[in-house]
């Protein structure tokens, strides 16, 4: 799996993004690493969603609370190509929470 096309949306949305990967099992890949069982997996995923929470009261605990400085902040600014008065009312309404700080 990847997480390709939530990274490029995120960023479309100017939301800063990161990826948290924990590994479940490694018997479809790993050829020699034993077969798993589903209660095996389904315990692995259990301990993951409680590190998942952990790290995640953490992380948040860190975003600083001032505006953004970071590139994803301003990553449409100039990759709107379209002149905005060609841009149909609705559409603008409608993407005005993602596109409203650089088209009227």
């Amino acid at each position: 799996m990847t997480s390709l096309q939530e990274a490029r949306l995120a960023r479309e949305a100017e939301i800063c993004y990161v990826t948290l990967a924990m590994v479940t099992d490694y018997d479809c890949w790993h050829p020699d690493h034993d077969a798993v069982t589903a209660q095996q997996i389904i315990a692995n995923l259990v301990k993951n969603s409680v590190t998942a929470k952990a790290v995640l009261r953490a992380a948040v605990k860190r975003v600083p609370p001032r505006p953004r400085t970071c590139e994803c902040a301003s990553a449409l600014e100039f990759a709107l190509v379209t002149a905005a008065e060609l841009v149909p009312e609705p559409v603008k309404r409608d993407l005005a929470p993602i596109i409203g700080k650089y088209i009227r």
